[in-house]
């Protein structure tokens, strides 16, 4: 499999300003190009990652994306807004753009389709199995080879894609830890996805998986299938199963993707975020309360998750704040710990030494957070010289 670099610096640009005054482009991904033998062609990839992932080592989740170049945008929107409010954590999507779409979204051969008295020619339909075996056997192999990835899947799916999404869930259920299937075209080949769901769960003793379905406004025959099936998620009897159905009454076939994307990564990861106390938003617990929290999460999904970086550092400036600099320290110090390779846990745990009176200590750290900053590129970095010189009463040295 060869991999070529379309556009290197970026899939979709947005201008900060006129174009005129040079204004600063934000990149969003990356375009790539994917020689693919199973397919027989090339295939277009998109890759977006994280903010600040090119200053550190921390691994993500991988959201895989059908009709990407339709969709990427809002759903790296959508994942930034919620991991900034600790929902969710942070994911590098990949975003699958189309050449026959018909093709490779579908599980079976319906060359003639009717929905609401139009009549559809699909004679190239029925591929979805080989396009399942192009991203695992291909697709996935070269992100994972390529980008810091932890081991856990989601696919999302719309219209076409969400019943790809869904017939994944059958035909693959190793591939993905969790699917989003959007305004699934349930009704495909006389109701299939219904008959193989019942097989399916029939045999299904356990499944740690999780699987979210909606559906807009959509007419009778979309809204027939999408309750049919549902009854047969209501039935299932799998172990460790989490599964979510939504009807969006005020969307459209069209308009349900970025809503439904919101409340499927936040039913996936449902109960991410530590508990707050209602009257000061602040996080409740102790560093204790907060490795067994995680511990839980990880359980539920499967893998083994560390307590988020922010989540912790807020967690320490709390306390500080509380002025429980004992409480504070030992978070900050369980950040370095668990984040050695960043600037800003460094900087942190000085402010706290600094607070509570550990001026030596804090200078270190303080350095270390310089050094790492600007080794790292860390936008921050200034802040962080700042801290340094303050304390030390001499200019810092970039090494």
């Amino acid at each position: 499999m060869r991999v070529v670099k379309v556009i290197p610096v970026a899939a979709l640009v947005v201008f900060l300003g006129h174009a005129a005054l040079g204004g600063e482009p934000i990149t969003v991904g990356e375009r790539l190009t994917i020689a693919s033998k199973v397919l027989g062609e090339g295939r277009t990839i998109l890759v977006s990652t994280p903010p600040g992932y090119g200053r550190g080592q921390q691994r993500y989740p991988v959201l895989y994306l059908t009709d990407g170049d339709a969709h990427l945008t809002h759903t790296r929107g959508t994942v930034d807004f919620l991991a900034r409010n600790g929902l969710m954590p942070q994911v590098i999507i990949v975003g699958i753009t189309n050449t026959d779409r018909n093709r490779d979204l579908t599980p079976s051969k319906v060359p003639v389709r009717t929905l609401g008295g139009r009549t559809f020619q699909l004679p190239t339909s029925g591929g979805a199995d080989n396009f399942l075996n192009f991203i695992d056997a291909e697709l996935v192999p070269y992100v994972e080879a390529s980008y810091r990835t932890e081991p856990f899947r989601i696919l999302c799916g719309h219209s076409f894609g969400g019943l790809l999404a869904t017939h994944a869930l059958f035909a693959r259920p190793e591939l993905f830890n969790a699917i989003i299937a959007v305004s699934p075209t349930l009704a495909w080949d006389d109701d299939l996805m219904l008959k193989r769901g019942k097989r399916f769960f029939a045999e299904r003793a356990d499944l740690k998986r999780a699987f979210f379905m909606t559906l807009g406004d959509e007419g009778e025959q979309y809204r027939t299938a999408f309750d049919r099936f549902a009854k047969v998620l209501k039935g299932n009897k799998a172990s460790g199963f989490r599964w979510a159905t939504m009807i969006l009454e005020d969307e459209d076939h069209g308009s349900t993707v970025l809503r439904s994307h919101y409340y499927g990564l936040k039913m996936i990861y449902e109960g991410w975020r530590m508990a707050r106390d209602p009257a000061t938003g602040d996080f409740i617990g102790t560093v204790a309360d907060l490795k067994s929290h995680y511990e839980e999460v990880s359980e539920r999904l499967g893998l083994t998750v560390k307590p988020p970086e922010q989540v912790v550092n807020q967690m320490g400036y709390q306390a500080l704040q509380r002025q429980e600099r004992a409480t504070a320290l030992e978070f900050f110090r369980f950040n370095v710990a668990g984040y050695p390779d960043s600037a800003n846990v460094y900087d942190s745990l000085g402010e706290g030494l600094e607070q509570d009176g550990q001026l030596d200590v804090a200078l270190e750290s303080y350095r270390t957070a310089y050094q790492i900053g600007v080794k790292s590129g860390d936008p921050n970095s200034p802040l962080y010289k700042q801290h340094l010189e303050r304390l030390s009463g001499k200019p810092a040295e970039q090494k």
